[in-house]
């Protein structure tokens, strides 16, 4: 192997954080990777990590060797980029994260004929609604729903993301509909517990914020698993539209409060931002963005 190849190995190392993480991540045995480090060290005649049994830390000359190298394997991949012919085929391994639900709603459909116009592509997809450590995990993207509070990543929006408050037609009868938030402290909420709040905001037409309670006696961390819930009578719930789509469309579930506005969020295509964006994950976000846009198909199935 050549110093380029040893190089991309040594940055694998430590954004994964270890020597048998990076094999996983490049699909080669562990003692193949730990040569490549071996090479890579006896060319410079220098130790860039300290490996004991038990932990390995970066030296200073491995600090300042990992920084530079990382601007250097970017420049390559922009430099790649701009060179290559833009009708050749994508190729190689695409491995991205994304939300459990929206990723089987949605992305499935459109990774599907994704991978059918870039047949010599593969992917490896995680489907988690909890947020992945990119560097880490040794994801090129991630696809994620709301606020964006990691400053090390490089996002791009894809999509708003429409929030709504509804129930059944069933529940509304036995307990009335709401006509305003403070009636909601009466009423069964179904909470999604990855959401770290443990109340709802709205804001009335007057910008005025009020901010209502979750008392629930039922919690989960799928919202597909509420939505159903929410179908069966068991509460009232706030949802994405793109869960609740098709139950609005059917009336399954009745709007409510529509003179409140909910909190505005968005999905958004996230990278390292220590990474050029490769060719293909820019297609990739290219596609995505083309086929949600600003105004989705699953809201215009229901309004």
């Amino acid at each position: 192997m050549g110093q380029l190849e040893d190089m991309q190995a040594f940055v694998r190392i430590i954004d994964a954080g270890g020597i048998g993480l990076a094999a996983e991540q490049m699909d080669i045995a562990k003692s193949a990777v730990s040569r490549r480090l071996s090479e890579l060290e006896n060319r410079l005649g220098v130790t860039l990590i300290n490996r004991t049994t038990r932990s390995s830390k970066l030296t200073e000359a491995g600090e300042n060797y990992y920084t530079r190298s990382q601007q250097l394997l970017n420049d390559i991949n922009e430099l790649n980029n701009l060179t290559s012919d833009p009708n050749c085929a994508l190729n190689g391994k695409l491995r991205i994260s994304v939300p459990l639900s929206f990723g089987l709603l949605h992305l499935t459909s459109a990774i599907e004929q994704f991978t059918r116009e870039h047949p010599e592509l593969s992917l490896d997809i995680n489907f988690s609604d909890r947020e992945t450590d990119l560097i880490e995990g040794g994801f090129d993207l991630a696809f994620r729903i709301g606020d964006l509070q990691d400053s090390s990543l490089k996002a791009r929006k894809i999509s708003p993301i429409k929030l709504i408050i509804c129930a059944s037609p069933a529940y509304l009868k036995k307990h009335g509909t709401p006509k305003s938030p403070e009636e909601l402290r009466q009423h069964q909420l179904l909470k999604y517990t990855l959401y770290e709040n443990n109340h709802w905001k709205l804001i009335d037409k007057k910008g005025r914020t009020h901010t209502v309670p979750i008392k629930s006696a039922i919690t989960a961390n799928n919202g597909d698993f509420l939505n159903a819930m929410a179908i069966s009578g068991r509460g009232i719930i706030i949802q994405p539209t793109f869960i609740d789509w098709e139950a609005l469309a059917q009336k399954q579930l009745i709007p409510i409060l529509s003179d409140y506005k909910l909190p505005e969020i968005n999905a958004y295509a996230v990278y390292p931002h220590t990474r050029f964006a490769s060719r293909k994950v820019r297609l990739f976000i290219d596609f995505l963005s083309e086929r949600f846009g600003n105004n989705p198909y699953w809201d215009q199935k229901y309004s």
